[in-house]
């Protein structure tokens, strides 16, 4: 397998990775993510080579075939040349000069012929060369776009792992300062202030039954001595 080969299938191949399936089975698609732009860094520098190399030699092929084109009808032309050139000095009855001439001719042609064949084999690989050139091409252009989702898809990744990493620290501290069932703290202070009213209630209660028994002892007292008046005035009698 030529080396243009080789390259044309690891383009291709790297060039149709599904991402989202290699996400799939990765235990950490980040790291995953990271050492895939890696490796389609390195891969599309090698690929840059290799491609520009091609093309450099379907460049020189072109020129090679170009120059062939252009000899052959050169050739042509001094043969041409070289014909007419003997048909004039025949015509003038100076034959050894019209055959030295014509042998001229023929040797242009030959060179002519020589050129056309080697333009002519050169075409097919210039064919094949430029094929594997533009689709050496059309997969570069694909990795490199397949780079640029990558990275989009692992700052897609950190994005959601950072809001992720935030949300769950948040609801860590709200646990932590029982936020989440306030109802439990309420309740326990509402039963604390009901026993103070409670205590407050009983304290005002037991003052009251103390200030009546003052009151009824007061009232006894009076009775007594308006008791203690009454006999007086009898006795007086």
């Amino acid at each position: 397998m030529s080396s243009k080969q080789t390259v044309l299938g690891r383009v291709t191949q790297l060039a149709k990775a599904n991402i989202h399936a290699l996400l799939d089975q990765a235990e950490d698609p980040q790291k995953m993510l990271d050492q895939l732009i890696r490796d389609y860094s390195s891969n599309i520098s090698e690929a840059e080579e290799a491609v520009a190399a091609t093309i450099g030699n379907l460049r020189l092929l072109e020129q090679d075939h170009a120059e062939d084109v252009a000899a052959a009808a050169e050739w042509g032309g001094k043969a041409l040349a070289a014909s007419r050139k003997a048909d004039g000095l025949r015509t003038g009855g100076q034959t050894a000069e019209a055959d030295r001439f014509d042998n001229l001719a023929k040797v242009a042609l030959g060179r002519q012929l020589q050129s056309e064949k080697e333009a002519r084999t050169a075409e097919p690989t210039i064919a094949a060369q430029t094929e594997v050139v533009t689709k050496l091409t059309a997969g570069l252009d694909q990795m490199k776009a397949k780079l640029v989702e990558l990275r989009s898809k692992r700052d897609e990744l950190v994005a959601r792992a950072k809001s992720a990493q935030a949300q769950n620290t948040m609801m860590d501290a709200v646990k932590n300062i029982d936020v989440l069932d306030p109802t439990s703290e309420l309740s326990r202070f509402e039963d604390k202030v009901r026993r103070e009213e409670a205590r407050a209630l009983g304290k005002q209660e037991l003052a009251a039954s103390s200030l009546d028994a003052q009151f009824e002892q007061l009232d006894a007292m009076g009775d007594e001595a308006e008791i203690a008046a009454r006999l007086a005035a009898l006795k007086a009698a």
